[in-house]
């Protein structure tokens, strides 16, 4: 497989393909160290950017080193990710020209309080690298935290306006 790694509108550098590449096919493994997710969490705690990608049931990450951690996040992306034997695969979801960004849906999952805000500009862009079911679960806290924040501030005011 033909690729570069080169300037990206989406984010700072971005994979990109020589050649064209055919549905199907697999593009490039998602390749570096593996290491325990509670080892990431601390090994990244203070740094904004890192390449790390869940597999098997989550408490291994991979620690990204090599041309798949340039991919960037696209929620109308030419890529997708498999698992097949342990190693994890960049796919291609369609034919995808020669001078191509590859891109695929991160569908991130955990993180700080963070927006993971995306850039990818699609039609159908959701404004987050969250998965979906993410971004509902954090919309579902948010308000309860909102309602209890609201019920304290009732329940202050009562207190007050009886004295």
């Amino acid at each position: 497989m033909s690729l570069i790694i080169r300037s990206s509108a989406i984010h700072a550098a971005g994979c990109y393909t020589m050649a064209p590449i055919r549905k199907g096919a697999r593009v490039v493994e998602y390749t570096g160290p593996r290491i325990s997710k509670d080892d990431a969490d601390v090994k990244y705690e203070h740094s904004p950017t890192t390449y790390l990608f869940g597999v098997g049931d989550g408490k291994t990450v991979i620690d990204g080193h090599g041309t798949a951690m340039f991919i960037n996040h696209s929620c109308d992306p030419n890529c997708e990710t498999e698992e097949m034997d342990g190693r994890m695969w960049i796919m291609a979801i369609r034919n995808i020209a020669a001078g191509e960004e590859l891109t695929y849906d991160y569908y991130l999952y955990d993180g700080d309080d963070d927006e993971a805000r995306c850039n990818c500009g699609s039609a159908h862009c959701r404004k987050s690298m969250y998965s979906p079911e993410e971004i509902r679960r954090r919309a579902r806290a948010a308000k309860r935290k909102a309602a209890a924040g609201k019920r304290r501030n009732d329940t202050g005011k009562r207190r007050r306006s009886t004295k």
